[in-house]
């Protein structure tokens, strides 16, 4: 092989990237590095994240969880609840096909048999609708089968909040509709006219924490039901001791597979989740940890249930029945879990082959688009084929914003309608775009075009009528090429923490650890170090990835960092070609800090991120 620097490279080699570090806080990361004892790195990424109680944040404890009254329509919803479960009256929960629908299913069904009295058992039912067959949202002809069927109570679980027709059809009916969801309201018509709506996005509610996700909302109802009949001491402390925190399990995966903001209360759901899902009882989540290859004897982390337990949990919804779900998390017989645990891992591994033959599609499309200029429109994305799994639209439409750095909308096509998923970028709000794009808004019927469409800021879901598309490749243009500004454009690393070589230590990288769980809002801390020099050329792996030899930390272990190379990225080789490689080159880098467990070559490493001569750019300040 050739050095690196004789390698052929594309232009540009390295992506145009600006990194921007977090400001300091000098007054703030004192006092904490002071009252904890940790390494002052670690205070100043405390106090540039905001945290003044580190007792709270290492620690959360059930009293960092919201009182779930605060809801507004909680207490409506509660007593209709128990009603229905002292008359006897059947109550049906209609949930969603994904991690957040299924798992609410669960807590929700739970916690209203738990509440019966004894020898009057609760008569609850779900209902998981099909992605294909009936596609997202309560279904009128789902509300007629089960008011036929003597159903009295409906309630929605991650869904209801735009289901404006339904609560309609719910009243014709006479059921009566509790509507649960984390989804923001329809700006125009509000929310539905139910006999309970819980959601801390509605106007009005004074809950503190608006970013709930839906098994978090519906994990709130349950703990309110669970609350209100605690009347008794004994029933007070198994509520705390025990029911809570088996709740907080399902809590914890839905919370991290959303991936809503994992700050404040949503972090203490996950942080005590996490805790419990260590060597679970529940014969189906051990089952599924199982097949997972997730080991029992500790709390997996949220990184471990975001890619090995959530994709298994979706794949039911995606690719075949999320009722599996609902039946793996609640059956105790292990055997039937073990059967169920196992058919969602070979149902994810159908999504896995079927997303990978997509993306050979997609980035085709993509090549050409890049074509004539070498970059991409800076515009969103919009791309469809009839053969496209509708069951992994979503995540076609994240590798796209993986790949580009521009939202995304992906589609698939039947005879009729068109069925698509978006993501976004930050600063471009892709709900509100289809929402502007959609010109009921304005009182246009006639140019109205989605059949339906919600979600939130960065994740979209919507149907269309299949003679329609080109109207809304056109209104997507225009709308995204007048609101993309180029500073939102530009790939920017946000580092968390700028560092000197002396302080990559075992103790930092514990200390890190222990700020985890992170996620959306709280991501892993990003670190950059300036002028670390090569204590060797770089070495080429497999072609594509590089190790960057930095000499030995100062407990005398070799140090080095690693690029690995992704599918729709330059890979690494080309990108350093054009930088400095001989023993003794300085160079800034960008990177997270990680644990190397072989065992000859382990200990410390720096898994890359982004590199720059050493004189190259200064990184700007927030």
């Amino acid at each position: 092989m050739p050095p690196l620097s004789e390698l052929a490279v594309s232009e540009p080699v390295l992506p145009e990237s600006c990194w921007v570090v977090a400001p300091a806080v000098p007054g703030q990361a004192a006092r904490l590095a002071a009252e904890i004892g940790c390494p002052e790195p670690i205070a100043r990424l405390l106090a540039a994240r905001g945290i003044a109680d580190p007792k709270q944040f290492f620690a959360p404890t059930l009293d960092d969880l919201h009182d779930p009254s605060l809801l507004l329509g909680m207490d409506a919803a509660v007593a209709r609840i128990q009603r229905a479960v002292a008359h006897c009256e059947p109550i049906l929960i209609y949930g969603d096909y994904d991690v957040d629908g299924t798992t609410a299913t669960v807590l929700l069904k739970t916690a209203i048999e738990r509440i019966a009295p004894p020898g009057k058992p609760a008569i609850v039912t779900y209902h998981v609708p099909h992605r294909l067959r009936e596609g997202y949202g309560i279904q009128n002809v789902r509300l007629a089968e089960a008011a036929t069927a003597g159903i009295r109570v409906v309630i929605s679980v991650d869904t209801g909040i735009r289901a404006f027709e339904a609560a309609v059809e719910a009243k014709a009916l006479n059921l009566d509709l509790i509507v649960t969801d984390h989804h923001l309201p329809d700006g125009v018509e509000g929310i539905p006219d139910a006999c309970a709506v819980i959601n801390p996005a509605q106007p009005g509610c004074p809950y503190p924490n608006k970013h709930l996700c839906g098994a978090g909302v519906a994990f709130k109802l349950a703990h309110a039901l669970l609350a209100a009949h605690a009347v008794t001491e004994p029933l007070q402390l198994r509520l705390r001791n025990v029911l809570l925190p088996s709740f907080l399990k399902l809590g914890a995966i839905a919370t991290i597979a959303d991936s809503v903001e994992l700050t404040g209360e949503n972090r203490a759901i996950v942080w005590l989740g996490l805790r419990e899902l260590r060597n679970p009882v529940q014969p189906g989540l051990r089952a599924l940890m199982q097949v997972a290859e997730l080991p029992l004897d500790r709390s997996p982390s949220a990184g471990e249930v975001g890619f090995r337990l959530a994709p298994r949990i979706n794949a039911a919804g995606r690719m075949d029945v999320a009722s599996d779900v609902v039946e793996l998390f609640l059956t105790r017989d292990p055997h039937r879990a073990a059967e169920l645990a196992k058919k969602l891992d070979g149902l994810n591994a159908d999504r896995r082959a079927t997303e990978a033959a997509a993306l050979e599609a997609i980035d085709l499309q993509l090549e050409t688009m890049r074509e004539t200029t070498g970059s991409y429109p800076p515009e969103c994305i919009v791309l469809d084929h009839p053969e496209w799994h509708r069951g992994v639209l979503g995540i076609l439409a994240s590798r796209v914003v993986d790949r580009t750095g521009l939202p995304a909308l992906i589609m698939a096509a039947d005879e009729t309608q068109i069925y698509g998923s978006g993501r976004s970028i930050d600063g471009y709000h892709l709900l509100d775009a289809l929402t502007a794009i959609d010109a009921r808004v304005h009182g246009d019927a006639a140019g109205e075009l989605f059949t339906r469409f919600g979600g939130h800021a960065h994740a979209v879901g919507f149907s269309m009528p299949l003679p329609l598309l080109p109207t809304l490749r056109e209104r997507m243009r225009l709308h995204s090429r007048s609101m993309l500004q180029p500073r939102m454009l530009t790939p920017r690393i946000f580092c968390d923490l700028e560092l000197t070589f002396a302080d990559l230590t075992s103790e930092l990288l514990r200390w890190l650890k222990c700020c985890a769980p992170f996620g959306m809002g709280a991501p892993e801390p990003i670190l950059l170090a300036r002028g670390l020099t090569l204590a060797g050329p770089p070495r080429i792996i497999k072609e594509k990835h590089i190790c960057l030899p930095l000499g030995q930390t100062s407990d005398g272990r070799p140090l080095s960092a690693m690029g690995w190379s992704r599918p729709g990225r330059t890979a690494w080789p080309q990108r350093i070609a054009g930088l400095p490689q001989a023993a003794g080159a300085a160079l800034d880098l960008v990177f997270r800090l990680r644990e190397n467990t072989h065992p000859q070559y382990g200990g410390l490493e720096l898994e890359l991120l982004d590199l720059q001569s050493a004189v190259a750019q200064q990184a700007a300040t927030i």
